[in-house]
């Protein structure tokens, strides 16, 4: 019966840690902006965090029904780069053959862009965010309890 008891714990504390976590939400930042002002451009270190307590002007995470980012950048980047174009996006469908990649496209009927697909929640900001910390939590509490179980 103890044991019973401990997986149900467990089982309840990841659930709890998941919904807070909020696993499973896709979402994408969304924003544009020219030359070195804005706040879209490389190197985005924007989070969460930050949208949340409205210290980033022009930047938004919306929900993102396909689970597909997009980061355009359009123009010449180098020391110069005032016609330098990044926008962050919600893909409306993933790619073909379903593959995270960047690559120069055509983007309309005349303009060649870098263009990054990905796919994950919040994908299309600096790079890939780390284990989240409830994952953490979760596969540390079921190992200690398979450990528990098998001793």
């Amino acid at each position: 019966m103890k044991c019973s008891g401990v997986i149900l714990c467990v089982v309840v504390l990841v659930a709890l840690l998941a919904a807070a976590n909020g696993v499973g939400q896709r979402r994408c930042f969304q924003c544009r902006s020219r030359g070195s002002r804005g706040g879209c451009k490389d190197s985005f270190s924007h989070n969460m965090t930050q949208l949340l307590a409205g210290g980033v002007r022009g930047v938004r995470a919306e929900p993102c029904a396909s689970g597909w980012c997009g980061k355009i950048i359009e123009g010449d980047t180098g020391v110069n780069d005032y016609d330098t174009a990044t926008e962050r996006m919600c893909m409306q469908r993933p790619p073909s053959d379903l593959q995270e990649r960047c690559d120069l496209t055509m983007y309309g009927q005349y303009r060649k862009v870098y263009l990054c697909m990905c796919q994950g929640d919040l994908c299309n900001g600096a790079g890939r965010t780390p284990a989240s910390a409830a994952a953490v939590t979760a596969a540390a509490l079921l190992s200690l309890t398979a450990a528990a179980l098998l001793s």
